[in-house]
């Protein structure tokens, strides 16, 4: 009969340790390290894909011109100044000429002179054939003399030399003519180089365009090539984009363009691919395209243009460029996407369970979505996002979403695989 209080007790005692084992293995089996893992799960599809290409660029000019000296010298005077229009042919600048007037003075003086050596020259040759007609005359007649014997041997002789002195100084008067006439052409041609200098001491504008920087004021030194100022074509802007070349596939010139520009970022604007540079980055990886803008929302440098529609060069731009719609294949979220010893692949669920499975991929747009060419089949249930790294059969929880409150397609920020 006392036995039976502390029988009781015992029981009691023993059926709350069996409860508190009980409570201590469900918390550890759903809420501690041997819990199933929480995962989003996503179910195969089949669609269709607008791939594009996102890359980063700079607005630049596709015409541009450094205006400056072909020759060392100092700057007399700059007219105009940043953000200027300029017509072509429009003085910009000017150079110390030095003494190229001097020196174009003289070249002067010395073509007169030679204009009159020739001259004098030509006299001469005036001179010499007078005298050579008059020795061939009388030569001939004291041979017609000595045919007759009415002179003698040694007159004829006489004649016939001073015919032969009279050609001698004929062809000696043409030389001295001849030369007067080559000392005037190097003389010219002399003059003409000084003049093509004295006019490159005159910065002229090549085309019209804008003034986007000056280099130098009046009264600075510079050298051959340096420039003085800096002109670009308003309208001939464009971007100069850069694409990660993993990302690169079907980059070609023609395809459209959506551009973002820093300063605009609710306006954009519509262009297309104008060129793809030959040589790539090879230190960044990228390739270089230039993104021409469409003539109807072309922006312009121009400081005459409206606000609304003026860029800065060197402004950054953000591009999109639109590939052609792909064919209808399985589409998964890029989120999915895992690599596993070397391998591309996804953590597809079979039996419940977990097992990486790899897979061949194809096109990806920018909202997120990916082809999978081989290793899925249309249904298949693929993980999305999970709250820790999934190994082969692990136990998991299929949820809406990792965080409450979040959508399916936001649910966390970790991919599967990854920390929490």
């Amino acid at each position: 009969m006392n036995q039976h209080p502390h029988l009781l007790r015992r029981i009691g005692i023993g059926a709350l340790a069996v409860g508190l084992v009980a409570a201590l293995a469900f918390v550890a089996l759903r809420t501690g390290p041997l819990a199933p893992v929480r995962v989003t799960v996503t179910s195969v599809q089949e669609g269709k894909l607008s791939p594009t290409i996102f890359g980063i660029g700079t607005v630049e000019a596709r015409r541009s011109w450094m205006v400056g000296p072909t020759v060392a010298g100092r700057v007399l005077s700059v007219r105009v100044d940043v953000g200027d229009a300029v017509k072509a042919g429009q003085l910009l600048a000017e150079m110390d000429p030095v003494d190229l007037d001097q020196r174009l003075a003289a070249l002067d003086a010395a073509l007169a002179r030679a204009s009159s050596t020739q001259a004098a020259a030509q006299a001469q040759v005036a001179d010499t054939t007078a005298r050579r007609e008059l020795a061939a005359i009388n030569a001939k007649r004291n041979q017609d003399l000595a045919a007759q014997n009415f002179i003698s041997p040694g007159a004829l002789e006489g004649r016939l030399q001073e015919k032969a002195s009279a050609d001698a100084a004929l062809q000696a008067a043409q030389a001295n003519l001849s030369g007067s006439a080559q000392d005037i052409t190097r003389q010219r041609a002399e003059r003409a180089a000084l003049q093509q200098q004295r006019g490159n001491v005159r910065l002229l504008a090549p085309f019209d365009a804008v003034v986007t920087s000056r280099d130098a004021e009046a009264g600075s030194t510079v050298v051959a090539g340096q420039p003085v100022l800096r002109l670009i074509d308003p309208a001939s802007l464009w971007v100069r984009m850069r694409v990660d070349q993993g990302r690169s596939a079907g980059l070609a010139p023609g395809l459209k363009a959506s551009i973002v520009l820093r300063s605009q970022p609710r306006t954009p604007l519509h262009g297309q691919v104008a060129r793809v540079e030959l040589l790539a980055d090879a230190v960044t990886e990228e390739r270089i395209a230039h993104i021409a803008f469409a003539a109807a929302s072309a922006p312009t440098a121009s400081p005459a243009a409206t606000p609304a529609v003026t860029v800065s060069v060197g402004e950054l731009a953000e591009v999109e460029l639109q590939l052609p719609e792909t064919a209808a294949a399985l589409l998964l979220p890029n989120a999915s996407i895992q690599r596993l010893q070397g391998q591309t692949g996804v953590w597809r669920l079979q039996d419940g369970k977990p097992a990486f499975a790899p897979v061949r991929l194809g096109s990806s747009s920018l909202d997120g979505r990916v082809q999978v060419l081989d290793g899925l089949m249309a249904g298949d249930s693929v993980v999305v996002y999970s709250q820790k790294a999934l190994t082969e059969g692990a136990r998991v929880q299929v949820v809406e979403a990792l965080v409450k409150g979040a959508t399916d397609g936001k649910a966390g920020t970790s991919k599967t695989g990854s920390a929490p």
